[in-house]
C-alpha cells in the first residue's frame, strides 16, 4: 500500500467521521512511520488525533502515546488534546483517577463540554446511575441542544425501566431534530413500552408519513414498505390490537385513541402483506412471511 493511497483513505474516513479503527490504524501506522503526516500541514494534527483514537481502540497504546506526545508538544494547553489524554487514561487508569483528572479540568473550565461528557461516560461505566443522571441533567441544563446528551439520558432511564422519563427525554430530542424519523420511531417504541398506546400509534403513523416517499393514496398502495417503515407498520398493528382489547384505556399523555381504529388495522395488515410479499432484491424481508401472514390475519379484538 502506497503512502498516497493511505493518506487518501484516511482523509476519506475523516470526511465521513468514520471510526474504522483497524483500517485507520493500519494505514495510519504507515503514514506515521514514513513521516507522511508532516506533508499534510495543519491536517497533520487532525491525522494524529485520528490515529490516537484508532490506536486506543485496537490496543496499541504505545502508538497512541507517541501520537499524543506530538500533540501535547504542539498544543500544550489545548482542551481538545486534554480530552484525548483523558481517553487514553481511561484505557489503563482506575475510574477514580480519570474522574479526578476530568474534575480538575472542569474546575478550571466548567464550559468544557467534551470533558464533561467524558466524565459522564466514566461515571456510567462505574454503575453509579443516580450520580450519572444528576450530572447529565446539569449538563443538559447548560447545553440544552446536545442531542447525544438527551439520547443518553433516555437510554439510562430505559435501562432502569423508567420509560415515562425516557419518553420525556426523547421529546426534547424530537424538538431539536424533528426531521429524523429514527428518533420518532424510538419515541414511538418507548411510548408503546410505557403502555401509552394512543401516543405510540400516533408516533408510528408519523414515522410512516415521514418515510413513505409518496403522499398519494394510489401511489401508497402501489409502493412497497421498506426499512423502518415496515417496523412502524408493525407498531401500528400492535397498538391497534392493544387499544381494541381495552376500551377504557387511558393515555398518560392524554392522547386520544384514533376513531378509525379498524381502518388503520386493515391498512397496517395490507402494508405488511405487501412488504412480506416482495420479490427480487427487496425479498430479503420476505423470510418468515407465512408466520407474519398468520399473525396479521388474526382478528383485531
Amino acid at each position: 500500500m502506497s503512502l498516497q493511497s493511505s493518506l487518501e483513505r484516511l482523509a476519506s474516513y475523516r470526511a465521513k467521521n468514520a471510526r474504522a479503527s483497524q483500517d485507520i490504524f493500519r494505514n495510519g501506522l504507515l503514514v506515521l512511520q514514513k513521516g507522511g503526516f508532516k506533508k499534510l500541514g495543519d491536517d497533520g494534527w487532525t491525522f494524529l488525533e485520528q490515529l490516537t483514537l484508532a490506536s486506543i481502540d485496537v490496543g496499541r497504546l504505545d502508538k497512541a502515546d507517541q501520537c499524543l506526545q506530538l500533540l501535547v508538544d504542539k498544543f500544550p494547553n489545548s482542551p481538545r488534546v486534554d480530552c484525548l489524554v483523558g481517553i487514553r487514561m481511561e484505557a489503563t487508569e482506575p475510574p477514580e483517577i480519570v474522574l479526578k483528572y476530568y474534575a480538575d479540568i472542569l474546575e478550571a473550565d466548567s464550559a468544557n463540554a467534551a470533558i464533561w461528557k467524558r466524565r459522564i461516560s466514566v461515571l456510567r461505566r462505574t454503575g453509579k446511575v443516580d450520580k450519572v443522571v444528576n450530572e447529565l441533567v446539569q449538563f443538559l441544563d447548560t447545553f440544552y441542544t446536545d442531542v447525544e446528551g438527551w439520547l443518553e439520558l433516555a437510554d439510562i432511564y430505559a435501562s432502569c425501566n423508567q420509560y415515562d422519563h425516557s419518553l420525556q427525554a426523547l421529546t426534547h430530542v424530537l424538538l431539536l431534530t424533528p426531521q429524523n424519523p429514527f428518533y420518532v420511531l424510538q419515541a414511538a417504541e418507548t411510548a408503546y413500552t410505557s403502555e401509552d398506546f394512543p401516543l405510540a400509534i400516533k408516533m408510528f403513523l408519523t414515522v410512516v408519513d415521514m418515510t413513505d416517499a409518496d403522499d398519494s393514496e394510489q401511489l401508497l398502495q402501489e409502493s412497497t414498505p421498506l426499512g423502518i417503515t415496515v417496523r412502524a407498520w408493525f407498531g401500528v398493528k400492535l397498538c391497534a390490537r392493544r387499544i381494541a382489547q381495552n376500551a377504557n384505556l387511558k393515555s398518560l399523555s392524554n392522547t386520544s385513541s384514533p376513531k378509525n381504529l379498524e381502518l388503520l388495522d386493515e391498512l397496517a395488515t395490507e402494508r405488511l402483506r405487501v412488504a412480506y410479499s416482495s420479490s427480487g432484491q427487496k425479498g430479503e424481508i420476505a423470510k418468515g412471511r407465512q408466520e407474519v401472514f398468520a399473525w396479521v390475519a388474526a382478528p383485531l379484538a
